[in-house]
Order: structure tokens, then C-alpha cells, then sequence
């Protein structure tokens, strides 16, 4: 198949217009209209060493979640990562497509993928919605937490039969930040003062979605999990809503994912890789 249909089919998924004006998703270095895909690499971030990794892979094609060009570049020489990245992509005929807020925003995007991981259910849109090409999108989802995992939580603590009543129709805060630590492999999450309340009802945005946290709250959400969030936005919220951020790479981690699925759903005999290359710059000690 063509790099061009294979773009085709994730812009068809989660059509460009579905971007924020800020962005710069979609094609970003390369060429794709009578170019034969060898192999796609799917990932996160496009950093030099992603490149020598497509190209060790024999992947002409790698398709990210965060755009590699995301500021206009005045120049092309060595001088960071970025223009030493596409002078190595085009070298080898690599084609880069990102597929960034498009992915977020839509209709079994970025957001649904993180939803599916924690297990909820019932999961919808919230904080706004729009459609395009007959595709829907919105900023953030909110679901409920599954009843499976209410119940490994009621059976996993040494609770009191009064304090399991209490939270038969959720799990507690810290239970949440367990769930969260198991299923994304996060080192920690950061939280406000834990809630003293059963949470069932749990709102989310990946990556940066600390803007979403007010509609959160409108939308009857008992916590609101994200990947980063600044130091006052914590403030005020106390036994109002639970607040989890689980880190911007980690809280996009699975989007590869969602890549891999569009491509062999309509190609099935495509090469799709998924890269092996951790490019979270945060480290924790």
C-alpha cells in the first residue's frame, strides 16, 4: 500500500479539522502520494533515535502522537533535536505524520484508549462535542468505574463491614490511586487531599487537561484524572473532586495502540511496529 492511504485511513479516523488551532498535526516531513510503505513505526515522540529505529526496522513510515514540528523552524541545520531529527529522517526517506489533539479529540481517540485501560464503562463526551466528516469529537470523556474493580477493591481492603457499605457504589481515593498505579505503570500520582467519599463517577484528559477540570466538576465527576496540572490549579478543591495527574507520557502511553488498530484494520498485512524507545524526558528519582 501507499504511505498516502495509510494516512488516509488515520485522518479518516480522526480528520485534521478535529485539531486545535494551536497544533500542527498531520504531515510533517516527507513524502507520501507514490511512496510504497515498507513498515510503519508507531509512537509517541519522534526523536533521532526513533529514526535510526524505524530505519533499523525497515519502517519508511513512522506515525507520532506529538508533532515533531510544532513551532514554525527558521532553519534546518544541527542546532536541536528537532532539525537534526528531520535532516536525518528525510537522509533516509522516512516519512514522520502526527496525529495529535485530531487523535485526542476523537470518537475512540487518545481518550477513550486511557478510559478502556482504567476499565470504565458507560463512557461518553464531556466539556463539549463537535462533529466532523461525520466523525465526532470533544476535549475529554467521562465514565464510571467498572463493578469488577469496586469489588477487588471492597475484597483487597481490611475494611470494617460499616466503612465497605459505605463504599459499595464506589472505590476509595486511595484505591484509585492504586488502580491508576497498576494499570499505567506510573512511579507515583500526583493528588489533592484525598476524598472521603466513594468514587465512582471519573472524568479524564490525557496529556495536558487541567483546562477540562472546571467542566469536571459541572459534569458531577467525583475525580478528574489528567497527565499534568500546575502547582494553584490544586488549590480550592478540596473534598470536591478528586484530582489524580498521572504524567503527560505516561497518560498517553497506549496511543500506539490505537495506530496499530486503524492501519491493520485496513490493511492487515501491513507492517506496524510499535517502538520500543521510552521518550519521557522526566525521570523520577
Amino acid at each position: 500500500m501507499k504511505i498516502r492511504e495509510v494516512v488516509d485511513a488515520l485522518e479518516h479516523y480522526a480528520p485534521l479539522p478535529l485539531q486545535e488551532g494551536y497544533d500542527n498535526a498531520g504531515l510533517q516531513v516527507g513524502l507520501t502520494e507514490a511512496v510504497e510503505m515498507s513498515g510503519a513505526l508507531l509512537c509517541l515522540d519522534v526523536t533521532e533515535a526513533v529514526v535510526d529505529e524505524a530505519v533499523q526496522k525497515g519502517c519508511n513510515l513512522i506515525v507520532s502522537h506529538h508533532p515533531l514540528i510544532f513551532r514554525k523552524l527558521s532553519r534546518i541545520s544541527d542546532e536541536n533535536y528537532v532539525q537534526r531529527t528531520v535532516r536525518k529522517a528525510i537522509k533516509n526517506d522516512v516519512t514522520i505524520v502526527s496525529m495529535h489533539t485530531n487523535m485526542d479529540a476523537a470518537a475512540g481517540g487518545v481518550n477513550f484508549k486511557i478510559a478502556e485501560k482504567l476499565g470504565l464503562k458507560n463512557v461518553q463526551f464531556f466539556g463539549g462535542e463537535k462533529e466532523v466528516d461525520g466523525v465526532k469529537g470533544g476535549s475529554g470523556v467521562i465514565g464510571e468505574i467498572s463493578d469488577e474493580d469496586i469489588l477487588k477493591a471492597a475484597q483487597a481492603g481490611k475494611l470494617s463491614d460499616e466503612v465497605k457499605d459505605h463504599f459499595a457504589e464506589g472505590i476509595a481515593a486511595d484505591d484509585l490511586v492504586l488502580l491508576l498505579r497498576d494499570r499505567f505503570g506510573v512511579e507515583c500520582v500526583q493528588c489533592n487531599q484525598l476524598l472521603r467519599r466513594p468514587i465512582r463517577k471519573v472524568a479524564l484528559c490525557g496529556g495536558s487537561g487541567s483546562f477540562l477540570l472546571g467542566d469536571a466538576i459541572a459534569a458531577g465527576a467525583d475525580a478528574f484524572i489528567t497527565g499534568e496540572m500546575s502547582y494553584h490549579e490544586y488549590f480550592g478543591h478540596e473534598q470536591e473532586i478528586q484530582i489524580c495527574v498521572i504524567g503527560h507520557y505516561q497518560s498517553e502511553q497506549f496511543t500506539s495502540e490505537i495506530f496499530r488498530s486503524i492501519i491493520l484494520s485496513h490493511f492487515p498485512d501491513a507492517k506496524c511496529c510499535i517502538s520500543e524507545i521510552n521518550t519521557n524526558p522526566i525521570i523520577y528519582l
